[in-house]
């Protein structure tokens, strides 16, 4: 149990790890859970899915002598509850009341914290994929964040790493027979700490930054190199294309191996990206001109069955057959109509239906840009939530 001023419960309380509640909500098993958040930080940030029935009832409702059986009604008796909270603290004691009333109950393990600390792999499986290169897709349910290992020959390079699981895609690698060349961010990310420099610092992996991302004044504690639209960087036996596509940041960079475009943020399965996190409201139409600009011109002129692999999912996304959140370039255009507008539309339809920004994006930029010490632990907090960095709240492709 964590440390809390909770008392312990007086009947035994089951726990459950976040792994093992991921496993059954990506099962499609039907999941009911009792988050006993304040209902503030409950709508900021919460698990769901269309398997999952979440009730919020604030923890400190039952912090009575006798708390009234109203508190109880809501929750179903017939069916096993997970209770959930921020750390693991008040759910276990919550979880308690409810086992003595007879409930079948259990408790999340470290709560939403440990729920962030997740990680799941997929392959990606494409045809047109080169036989010989290897692409996982790692997936955070917490955040929606999206990171690459590709692995070609005895040499690999790892995506947009996240800070928080630096260590492991240098495990995995070597896991293939390879070790990490290249640590490559495609821009300043706003919504997660990145993990190129401590990926870097951990091992041989060179740190890769695109040169307009490192004109925005990056500062850091580590030799990195920037790369320009056009270069190509030699990973085993295929080669990492490096294609500037400016919009969501001036920066923003995605890059292109084995037939898989890795967009980061500036194209989504089922959205397209937000355009006012670097100049604010104030840039916001001249980026979401440029964004125009790079899906038509540098994006949607590629081959069709080109793989788009983003930085980011959101819970209105779809996976592929294989699991992972990719969609070929064909596909997009023919189900998301905003790929299809002129400028004026599109910048119009862009900014018209902007979700909240990234929690604490500010320091994450400041962090990512090296102009901020943050220490791990410090980092882990400051990402907690949801990521918001696509354009819409929901999803804007078409059955």
């Amino acid at each position: 149990m964590s440390e809390s001023p909770f008392p312990s419960p007086t009947a035994e309380v089951a726990s459950v790890t976040p792994n093992e509640l991921y496993e059954r909500i990506d099962a499609d098993e039907s999941v009911t859970l009792l988050d006993v958040r304040a209902t503030d930080e409950y709508e900021k940030w919460k698990i769901d899915g269309e398997n999952v029935e979440s009730i919020n009832i604030p923890y400190f409702e039952y912090l009575t002598d006798d708390p009234d059986d109203e508190l109880f009604d809501p929750v179903p008796k017939d069916e096993e509850v997970t209770v959930l909270c921020a750390k693991g603290g008040s759910s276990e004691y919550i979880a308690g009341l409810f086992t003595e009333r007879g409930y079948d109950v259990n408790h999340l393990e470290d709560g939403m914290k440990g729920w962030a600390r997740v990680l799941e792999r997929r392959e990606i499986e494409d045809e047109n994929k080169n036989a010989d290169t290897t692409v996982i897709q790692y997936q955070r349910p917490s955040s929606g964040c999206l990171s690459y290992l590709v692995v070609s020959d005895d040499e690999a390079a790892v995506i947009d790493p996240l800070r928080a699981f630096a260590e492991e895609y240098a495990e995995d690698a070597k896991n293939h027979g390879a070790e990490l060349k290249y640590a490559i961010d495609t821009h300043v990310h706003a919504d997660h700490v990145s993990g190129v420099r401590t990926v870097t610092q951990s091992g041989s992996a060179e740190s890769v930054v695109p040169a307009p991302a490192d004109a925005r004044g990056t500062e850091y504690d580590v030799p990195y190199r920037t790369v320009e639209d056009g270069e190509k960087l030699p990973l085993g036996n295929t080669e990492v294309d490096v294609v500037h596509t400016p919009g969501h940041t001036t920066g923003m960079t995605s890059y292109r191996v084995s037939g898989v475009l890795f967009t980061g943020d500036t194209l989504f399965t089922e959205s397209v990206a937000r355009p006012d996190l670097e100049e604010g409201d104030e840039g916001a139409p001249a980026a979401a001109g440029t964004l125009h600009e790079t899906l038509q011109e540098r994006i949607l002129s590629l081959p069709d069955e080109t793989v788009v692999a983003p930085a980011h999912f959101s819970d209105s996304a779809t996976p592929a057959e294989d699991g992972t959140y990719t969609a070929t370039i064909g596909d997009l255009a023919d189900s998301m109509d905003a790929l299809s507008m002129s400028r004026e539309e599109f910048v119009e339809f862009v900014l018209s239906d902007m979700p909240p920004r990234p929690a604490n994006y500010e320091d994450i930029i400041e962090t990512n840009l090296g102009e901020q010490h943050t220490n791990d632990e410090e980092a882990f907090e400051l990402e907690l939530g949801p990521n918001n960095c696509a354009a819409s709240r929901d999803s804007l492709t078409s059955d």
